[in-house]
């Protein structure tokens, strides 16, 4: 019976090779929908989003000579000022919706926190205290989805020394994460910047403060330190943190900071690199435009109010950085 047999063993063989496909098959499916690995990063692929709205925007569609800057994703702020805990979950949702639309993630700065700016106090306010922080980052968190990215309180941290207030300001934060943690955003806590706080002492306040629970820490926010000294300076935190992963600002870094380290508006700056996804298997996921260039630091050196956009000051930050 040789040809029964020859169409056994064919039989078996394409049983066989059937079985083996239906393996390979599994494993395509699972490679593509099985989540990554921690350390993987999430911002990978990302575009940013850039805010037709923005000062920037609107001042560069006006005058193409801001287009360097206008151009450019860039962080979108909130402040309680601006933005109660009644209309701030719309105005989130809104522009979440509208980089949805645009293929891109929004970068949001949660920027509220009581007493904010204890020090300097050119951005002085905040909410009114610790129950209505939380109202307010409670409607900001529903509004969240996990395609945003949230810079948390910028200086808090940095400055508990100086505002002599360390407990309340890790504790107000760590109710922050609570609420922004589970939203699925990537979510990076305020480390002050490389001239400021040692590194120990800051990985033990961001420590404090919850950031095992998010994606790791921002630096450099608003500040105007090299991107060379932040990468040496976080890594040290991050590796006091068991390898946390950082974003640093970039916005205006272009020239390093002033000589004698003034941070209000100083003359001589310039335009830093481009936010961009970074993927060169270390712990800096993107550098990003978290100050928006152009907003000036407060009332001095020629400057408007905190938060004001200031020409002459955009124009100075774009010739400094050709």
């Amino acid at each position: 019976m040789p040809g029964l047999a020859r169409r056994v063993r064919v039989g078996v063989t394409i049983a066989a090779l059937s079985a083996l496909l239906a393996v390979l098959a599994g494993v395509a499916v699972y490679s593509a929908f099985a989540p990554r690995p921690a350390s993987a990063n999430p911002l990978h692929g990302v575009t940013f989003y850039a805010d037709p709205a923005s000062a920037a925007s609107r001042a560069a569609s006006a005058d193409p000579a801001f287009a360097a800057i206008g151009d450019e994703p860039a962080a979108i702020w909130l402040l309680p000022e601006q933005h109660d805990a009644r209309s701030v979950g719309g105005y989130v949702r809104g522009i979440v919706d509208d980089a949805r639309r645009s293929g891109a993630w929004p970068v949001f700065v949660v920027y509220g926190v009581p007493q904010r700016d204890c020090q300097a106090q050119q951005s002085a306010g905040g909410t009114a205290d610790d129950t209505a922080y939380r109202a307010w980052v409670k409607a900001i968190a529903g509004a969240l989805t996990a395609q945003t990215v949230v810079v948390l309180e910028p200086d808090a941290l940095a400055l508990t020394g100086s505002c002599d207030d360390r407990d309340a300001r890790v504790a107000e934060l760590r109710a922050a994460v609570d609420l922004l943690a589970p939203t699925g955003a990537t979510v990076y806590l305020d480390a002050g910047h490389s001239d400021w706080i040692a590194p120990d002492v800051m990985a033990q306040l961001l420590r404090d403060a919850g950031v095992d629970r998010v994606r790791g820490f921002a630096s450099n926010v608003s500040g105007f330190e090299t991107t060379r000294a932040e990468r040496a300076y976080d890594d040290q935190v991050s590796a006091a943190l068991g390898d946390a992963h950082y974003v640093i600002d970039t916005s205006r870094n272009g020239n390093g900071p002033a000589a004698d380290q003034a941070w209000c508006n100083p003359p001589g700056r310039g335009l830093g690199d481009r936010p961009r996804v970074v993927e060169d298997g270390t712990r800096l996921d993107a550098t990003l435009w978290i100050k928006e260039p152009g907003e000036s630091d407060g009332s001095c050196n020629g400057g408007p109010a905190a938060g004001q956009w200031w020409p002459d000051g955009a124009r100075a930050l774009i010739a400094g950085g050709e």
